[in-house]
């Protein structure tokens, strides 16, 4: 199995396609806007994946965090809220803003779940800060790292309802970031003291099944390397400090903060201790370069994609999805009661 996990070029799989997946065996997929036309033709899709590799337990994922981040759209999906929606309940109403974030994850779960899709890459645990570029900006859950950890607990929470597996990021943290991580890599100056607060959440919920790096560089940790591919950071900050054991993936190879062929990223950031590379933009000669280059998945890595995809079918129970969000609605329109 190649430890990656690749895009597709549109909504149906291409004969390219299917002769290399099937031979490149790659660990997983990641689905965008390209590839989803109706629930129908989606649903075709990831059951053509499935059957490709024979299995039904598959890593099939999608960036859905709701607001600006979403794959599915209405009118054919359900709208959801940005992060920002849950942290302003939360000011007034703790309790009722983890429950909203619950009961919203657990209905989207169940629309994802219904789609053939296994993996949402949500929550993002990045600390909200003043100033910082807006890359982040309202997908956050707050300014503080206990309220980050509490919602962000919920939707994990809400998501394996649903079995769906949820994926914590961007580790060690991108709230401090002052520019674009998809246009330049941002340098992070911090100290380890004041780094404390932005990795809080991620050791809060180390347990989490799937986790991502950012590619930030903190030069408290690496002057020369950014998260995702620095040792010491995988090593000693995210496996040691926060004490992350799941799945470990990069953010999207191909982003422009990171230099190097997309197959040279990809080979440091297996090597730095990354167990996936996430390449989204389905380049055959990319996929096909980083298939040459990189190793086999390793035992420990193909345990913990074992265990993340666990939740796929070791957790889900029932529920009603148009309930779930009218119940959501309601908690939500305490804010503005409140005003």
């Amino acid at each position: 199995m190649t430890p990656a996990i690749f895009g597709l070029a549109g909504t149906a799989l291409t004969p390219d396609e299917i002769a290399f997946f099937k031979e490149a065996d790659p660990a997983g997929y990641i689905l965008f806007g390209r590839n989803c036309e109706t629930p129908e033709q989606l649903r075709i899709l990831t059951d053509s994946l499935r059957a490709l590799h024979g299995r039904d337990r598959l890593l099939i994922s999608i960036d859905q965090e709701g607001g600006r981040v979403a794959r599915l759209r209405p009118p054919l999906w359900s709208p959801f809220p940005a992060g920002e929606a849950f942290d302003h309940l939360y000011q007034i109403a703790p309790a009722s803003a983890i429950e909203a974030a619950r009961l919203n994850a657990f209905a989207m779960g169940l629309e994802l779940a219904e789609m053939g899709i296994s993996v949402d890459y949500h929550p993002p645990l990045d600390v909200r800060q003043e100033g910082a570029h807006d890359v982040i900006g309202d997908r956050a859950l707050g300014h503080e790292p206990k309220q980050v950890a509490a919602l962000g607990r919920a939707i994990l929470d809400g998501l394996a309802r649903a079995g769906v597996a949820g994926c914590i990021k961007h580790m060690p943290g991108h709230g401090r970031s002052m520019t674009d991580t998809h246009k330049e890599m941002p340098t992070v100056t911090a100290t380890a003291a004041e780094l404390e607060w932005d990795i809080a959440p991620f050791r809060a919920l180390s347990d989490a099944p799937i986790g991502m790096t950012g590619h930030l560089l903190f030069t408290e940790w690496d002057t020369d390397n950014p998260a995702t591919l620095s040792k010491t950071v995988i090593k000693d900050v995210i496996r040691g400090s926060i004490g992350f054991d799941g799945l470990l993936l990069t953010d999207d190879i191909d982003m422009e903060a990171l230099s190097g062929t997309v197959p040279e990223r990809s080979e440091r950031a297996i090597a730095a201790g990354c167990d996936l590379v996430l390449n989204c933009w389905a380049k055959m000669d990319h996929m096909t370069q980083m298939v040459e280059r990189l190793p086999s998945i390793s035992e420990r890595a193909a345990e913990r994609l074992d265990r993340a995809l666990s939740y796929t079918d070791d957790r889900r129970v029932s529920g009603d999805k148009a309930e779930l969000l009218a119940k959501r609605d309601a908690l939500l329109d305490l804010v503005k009661a409140a005003a």
